[in-house]
């Protein structure tokens, strides 16, 4: 039996859209013939601090190492973290446990690289935007300035406590769309916020949740 660990909470509702659409996708591409052929999984929503300002400290990464030691001692045949920005420490973690931990970046190319897009625009925090997560050379990547940047942080944090969600969803397709409107393709939705936010709009998108469904299928 697979067992996957799942380092959630970073925001929960992110988390919750994970966990249904592995569920559903299973399901749809008749993989479960009873409830016993559906993979162990353990998820571990640890309350850290959001990832979304420009300067990140060791000791708010503190949580995000903690979760996944925890996770390991589970003995989890590998781990899924349903957050983007914390992909920028992919390695450092790695080096901190045994598990394997699932490696979105490279999920998020394959995807990118299936859909034959040349022209993208990375929508994320700072620190994934600026330290370049999903700058590819195959293709060209657009991405939002300075004061862009600093509205979506503020619009991740307001959505994840509950303020005026509809405003911060308006935020965000406003944004995309005037990349969109400037040859972008699709909006790689670098943070699963955006993921949540942008589920089911007319925004052509890679979702970073489906990436990382897909990718967690593939590797069961």
């Amino acid at each position: 039996m697979i067992s996957i660990g799942v380092l959630g909470g970073i925001g929960p509702e992110a988390t919750c859209e994970f966990y249904n659409k592995l569920i559903t996708t299973l399901t749809n591409r008749g993989l479960i013939r009873s409830n016993r052929d559906f993979p162990q999984i353990v998820i571990n929503s640890i309350p850290a601090p959001e990832l979304i300002y420009e300067n990140i400290t060791p000791e708010e990464l503190v949580p995000y190492v903690q979760g996944l030691k925890e996770l390991d001692t589970f003995g989890v045949d590998f781990i899924v973290m349903v957050c983007n920005t914390i992909h920028l420490y992919f390695e450092k973690l790695q080096e901190a446990i045994e598990t394997p931990i699932l490696d979105l970046r490279e999920a998020v190319r394959h995807a990118v690289e299936k859909q034959g897009c040349k022209t993208v625009f990375v929508l994320g925090t700072p620190n994934t935007v600026r330290r370049g997560l999903y700058r590819f050379d195959s293709m060209k990547c657009l991405e939002p300035s300075t004061a862009e940047l600093n509205q979506l942080s503020e619009a991740i944090f307001n959505f994840n406590r509950g303020f005026e969600k509809e405003k911060q969803v308006k935020t965000v397709k406003a944004i995309c769309q005037k990349y969109l409107d400037q040859g972008a393709e699709a909006v790689i939705l670098g943070c699963t916020e955006f993921a949540v936010m942008l589920d089911g709009a007319d925004t052509p998108t890679i979702n970073t949740i489906d990436v990382l469904v897909d990718a967690t299928i593939e590797r069961c």
